[in-house]
């Protein structure tokens, strides 16, 4: 698991680079909540909006998630707590002001900076 990146994963750096030409400044790789002991792909602390971009594998994505064979019942507790840690970031997010948005992998980068410009509220360049 150690070749797997926690960031900077080629989804994250076509979002990132897309967004910056458009003039959007954001942290990357940072956390929204201080005592939060969780990190965002991309913060915008200004506008209070926090962007994951998550892996379809680790996230349990309902169109190209998969379950390994080996090892079964430990992928399984495994995922199943990641789907309960982002459940609980959400809504500790939200219960502090802030907007979250979740964007799977394999969602087309245009699409994904679409989403996060509407959630900060900037037009396009």
């Amino acid at each position: 698991m150690r070749s797997n990146k926690g960031r900077d994963t080629t989804p994250e750096l076509r979002l990132r680079s897309l967004l910056h030409a458009e003039g959007l400044r954001y942290r990357v790789s940072a956390r929204p909540l201080p005592d939060l002991r969780r990190t965002a792909d991309l913060v915008f602390p200004k506008t209070k909006v926090a962007v994951f971009v998550d892996g379809c594998f680790w996230h349990g994505c309902p169109d190209h998630g998969t379950r390994p064979s080996a090892n079964s019942s430990f992928w399984e507790k495994k995922l199943n707590r990641t789907r309960e840690r982002d459940a609980e970031t959400n809504e500790a997010l939200k219960a502090a002001g802030w907007t979250v948005v979740r964007i799977w992998e394999h969602v087309p980068p245009d699409t994904a900076a679409e989403a996060v410009r509407t959630a900060v509220g900037a037009r396009p360049a």
